[in-house]
């Protein structure tokens, strides 16, 4: 149930109001935007939410159980400050969204009518969509370990024990085409594939502080990433690499000497046992 403030009450009893809706995002990188279906812009609570943002929104539902609430937000990447290659960079991917219902001709009446997080994003041409959960989204979300052969540990973090720092390569871009194949000097030492699976973060130029991981990595510095930037990337530009694995214990042993601490189970029996069957002597 929400609260009403006895002003924004004594406003809504009133018969003529003056409310419009308010956006707000905390984006991964910590930027916070603001956005406003109103004619001019909207200051409270330390945010400025901008006017002609170009957002829409679907109708907003709730519900009484642990369903999941979601609505769609729709919009074209009209606003200075709305991206497209921070969209495509993943800076908005399960960013914090709140909801606003405000009354433009007295901020300090308003009212928080939800918040969450946001989901998937689809873009198309000028425009772009995206789905906004609440906050029950969080309960849907796997906990503890999973029974695999596979790793389920992040390399470098404390499950795996390694140091991530030990297992990184700084390189420079000598030639990009696409966005996605490169050619860089720095690496040349390092044997072919070593860096497959690697997690590849740049550390200057118009992609600094976004990352992508390694599809491919080849004999004579040539690297292929999983995706495109999404800004341009040229000559001169310079990363950092994280050595590539294949959540094998196989690899976790002969690469990295670091069997002990693998969070699989390698040895769990699979397919093959199940349809086995004794010999007849």
């Amino acid at each position: 149930m929400k609260t009403l403030s006895p002003e924004l009450a004594a406003h809504l009893a009133g018969g003529t109001t003056t409310l419009a809706w308010c956006w707000k995002l905390i984006r991964r990188d910590g930027a916070v935007l603001g956005f406003t279906e109103h004619d001019r812009d909207l200051s409270f609570g330390g945010t400025t939410y901008e006017a002609a943002g170009g957002f829409t929104a679907s109708a907003l539902e709730s519900t009484g159980g642990l369903n999941i609430d979601n609505l769609d937000v729709a919009g074209a990447l009209s606003s200075a400050r709305l991206d497209e290659g921070d969209l495509a960079a993943g800076l908005y991917d399960d960013a914090e969204v709140e909801i606003w219902r405000v009354n433009w001709a007295d901020t300090e009446q308003r009212l928080l009518m939800r918040k969450g997080n946001l989901g998937e994003v689809s873009r198309s041409g000028n425009a772009f969509s995206a789905e906004l959960r609440g906050l029950a989204h969080r309960l849907n979300q796997p906990v503890g370990r999973l029974y695999q052969y596979g790793c389920d540990a992040d390399f470098g973090d404390g499950r795996c024990g390694l140091d991530a720092g030990a297992w990184t390569a700084a390189a420079t871009v000598v030639s990009a085409s696409g966005n996605r194949e490169l050619v860089v000097a720095g690496i040349d030492g390092f044997a072919a594939g070593h860096f497959t699976r690697g997690r590849l973060v740049f550390t200057n130029g118009a992609n600094e502080g976004a990352a992508m991981e390694v599809k491919a990595h080849e004999k004579g510095g040539r690297i292929e990433l999983w995706r495109a930037m999404a800004r341009e990337v040229e000559a001169g530009d310079t990363f950092e690499v994280l050595a590539g694995c294949d959540k094998q214990f196989a690899t976790c042993g002969k690469k990295f000497a670091n069997g002990e601490n693998f969070r699989g189970f390698p040895h769990m029996p699979g397919n093959d046992f199940v349809l086995a069957s004794a010999a007849r002597k």
